[in-house]
């Protein structure tokens, strides 16, 4: 059973997530996160297969949208994902354990898991695929090797994508070409931050969670491929030694060779066992 609320309204649109429930009122919540370089994505981006395994395992998952860069900066971007996080728990809308919240993301979508984890409304837990926790990182700031071989995007043609008004929805097809072009130009901070108005680095820590880890900070489980591309395995690594010098529980899980978006291919051994591990891990801090 799918149903589709309004979390929040600004002056150009109205922010959506689609509820999978389980019968129980009473089952814990699962928000999802989608990626896309904070650039496209749509709550309808959630795998079916990983939604009948969470709704299987017992537990409601909400799957919402956000507002999307350059339209939207990084800054009402996290807001979104607060506001989300506040509006589960006070609306009345559908019943759930309202002390029994998991952030679940993936990419990008995992970064704003993964700073879920900082914000004054916390989940119980957060899981992290093939996120990352510092966007003042070379691979973040710097043209990227693996994007520099593709076709190369004239920022012509990026900015023609870009939108007069802030939207929260965008399948890839219509924007990717924006984030090819600030992986080949290392431009991306440019494009989903306020750079122009001066932020400077300092105040851009605000943005990275690894940070701002402290002993309040969920539980985390992180996985992540050794051979991704897009984001580096070592993001996932550094996140775990910062989690361990702050004696947050957590694990990382490593896939081998994987690559990005690894969790796509539902069927590969690897992939299985890794959501095995997901469940265990939700089931126990949850």
């Amino acid at each position: 059973m799918v149903a589709t609320y309004v979390y929040k309204k600004t002056n150009d649109c109205e922010i959506k997530g689609d509820l999978y429930s389980v019968e129980n009122d009473n089952a814990p919540l699962i928000i999802y996160i989608h990626g896309g370089g904070l650039v496209w994505g749509t709550k309808e981006d959630i795998l079916k297969e990983q939604v009948a395994l969470y709704n299987n395992a017992g537990y409601h998952v909400f799957s919402i949208d956000y507002r999307l860069a350059p339209e939207a900066k990084l800054p009402e971007i996290v807001a979104d994902i607060e506001d989300a996080l506040h509006w589960v728990k006070n609306q009345e809308l559908f019943s759930f354990d309202r002390n029994r919240i998991g952030v679940i993301g993936g990419s990008a979508g995992a970064y704003l898991a993964l700073t879920s984890g900082t914000l004054k409304v916390k989940p119980n837990a957060i899981v992290s695929f093939y996120g990352y926790g510092n966007i003042l990182n070379d691979w973040y700031l710097e043209p990227s090797p693996h994007y520099s071989k593709t076709t190369m995007v004239p920022e012509m043609l990026a900015k023609q994508l870009i939108q007069p008004k802030q939207i929260s929805s965008a399948p890839i097809e219509k924007r990717y070409a924006i984030y090819i072009f600030c992986r080949q130009q290392g431009k991306w901070l440019d494009y989903v931050t306020d750079t122009a108005s001066g932020l400077n680095k300092e105040q851009l820590k605000e943005f990275c969670p690894i940070e701002k880890v402290d002993e309040t900070y969920p539980p985390t489980l992180l996985l992540h491929g050794d051979s991704d591309e897009d984001v580096p395995y070592e993001e996932s690594v550094q996140f775990a030694k910062v989690l361990q010098e702050k004696h947050v529980p957590h694990q990382l899980i490593t896939i081998k060779n994987g690559k990005h978006v690894f969790d796509t291919n539902m069927s590969h051994p690897q992939v299985k066992e890794a959501f095995e591990n997901v469940l265990s891990f939700i089931k126990k801090y949850i």
